[in-house]
């Protein structure tokens, strides 16, 4: 605790610091891509990492948080980073650093950039953590090219009470001369992003359904296809591996991004042959083996998302509103205190025929579970408290005939499931 006083203290004077003693690792990386938003950073790098590497580039990628094992965090051209070496930097920078005080989320990502810095690769993909402006990440003085994803209420005690105040924050990591790709945005996050893209001298590529196409991308489900269109380009491609319709989306934005990449070629086999091949654990992981889903019956189905604010809810809803092929629907969710449990059910009201909230065992801040329950009632769905996740497959199990049983709210609660269930290793 010395050392790292605060879990988040949103500050880069302390990255800098540290950057510094280590010699400026930030400045010996491959081309950057930087990706922030509230909704999507992780499944937008993981598609531009499957397309990439289809085109046959060595590519790098940092995301956060991680599920399992720290090391998911750090990805190397040939996969993730070796423990053993990971400890070896680590100490390497906690050496550097000294009795100053640091953030874990700074001192970590150090010492990705270190890494990233002795590894050969071609890119770089780099999600930010939180926010933007002062995240640990905004340290790359010229990125190849920015992208932020849809901006929504989340971590208002960090980043501002607003849609306005948040996207702001996400708009800082904007560079002159840069292009930046935006997905779709609601309209006050639209206005931020423009205003400040104009101040710093970014081009913008936006997502818009109308309007002049120079500068303008947008993407729609077509049958079984997906058409994505960048200015003059049309591209037509299967969908994403990953289910929900805001993934299409989400892949829209990453091809958008491949367009604008100087230097890189990425033609439509390769995008396609990413698409199809594009992992993202826990977002809406449909998960058909190991012990929780033998507690269900035979003709149930069990998913797996992290999505824990408003924005992730509805995007969860939507795709449960058109999946419901005559199942009933049952939630099994555990939150953080910090978040908006009723505003994250309320898309769930006409859908879901019960919650199950459940703890998240070793989560200083996770909300109890009978408090997860009331929120979810307060939103016109019936909910009960159960002390687990196996407790409340259990009790679907007796009561609900051909379930949808979704387990969603927390990534660390997805975390712990594939943990559990060892489905990451």
């Amino acid at each position: 605790m010395r050392l790292h006083p605060k879990l988040i203290d949103l500050s880069l004077d302390r990255m800098w610091r540290i950057l510094a003693r280590l010699g400026h690792p930030e400045r010996r990386l491959p081309p950057v891509v930087h990706v922030a938003g509230t909704n999507g950073k992780g499944s937008v790098v993981a598609m531009l990492r499957a397309m990439l590497e289809a085109a046959g580039y060595r590519t790098q990628a940092y995301t956060s948080p991680h599920l399992v094992r720290f090391a998911e965090r750090v990805r190397l051209a040939d996969g993730p980073i070796d423990e053993a070496a990971l400890t070896a930097i680590l100490e390497e920078c906690e050496a550097a650093n000294g009795p100053t005080p640091i953030t874990y989320f700074e001192i970590t990502t150090a010492a990705a950039l270190l890494a990233f810095s002795r590894s050969r690769a071609d890119i770089l993909l780099l999600e930010v953590g939180l926010g933007g402006r002062l995240d640990a990440t905004n340290v790359i003085e010229r990125p190849l090219l920015t992208a932020i994803t849809p901006v929504a209420l989340d971590h208002q005690q960090y980043l501002g009470p607003d849609l306005s105040s948040i996207a702001a924050e996400k708009a800082a990591i904007m560079k002159p001369g840069v292009m930046a790709v935006i997905g779709p945005q609601a309209s006050a996050a639209a206005r931020v992003i423009a205003g400040h893209s104009r101040r710093v001298g970014a081009p913008l590529m936006r997502y818009a359904r109308r309007g002049p196409w120079p500068g303008r991308w947008t993407t729609r489900a077509v049958g079984e296809r997906m058409a994505v269109r960048v200015e003059d380009r049309l591209f037509d491609l299967p969908p994403p591996a990953l289910a929900g319709g805001h993934q299409v989306d989400n892949a829209g934005l990453a091809i958008a991004c491949l367009t604008r990449l100087d230097g890189f070629n990425v033609d439509d086999g390769a995008m396609a042959a990413g698409l199809r091949r594009t992992e993202w654990p826990a977002r809406l992981q449909r998960l058909d083996g190991g012990s929780l889903r033998a507690l269900l019956p035979a003709d149930a189905e069990l998913w797996l998302d992290g999505g824990h604010n408003s924005a992730a809810g509805a995007a969860l809803a939507r795709w449960c509103a058109r999946a419901r092929a005559a199942r009933p629907l049952a939630l099994v969710v555990g939150m953080l205190e910090t978040k908006d449990d009723r505003a994250f059910f309320a898309p769930f009201a006409p859908l879901a025929e019960v919650v199950y909230a459940v703890p998240i065992p070793g989560e200083a801040a996770a909300r109890a579970a009978a408090a997860t329950a009331s929120g979810a009632r307060a939103a016109g769905i019936p909910a009960h408290a159960a002390r687990s996740v196996t407790a409340a497959l259990s009790r679907i199990a007796q009561t609900l005939r051909r379930p949808r049983v979704l387990i969603c709210g927390s990534l660390y609660l997805a975390g712990q499931v594939l943990a559990d269930e060892a489905m990451l290793r």
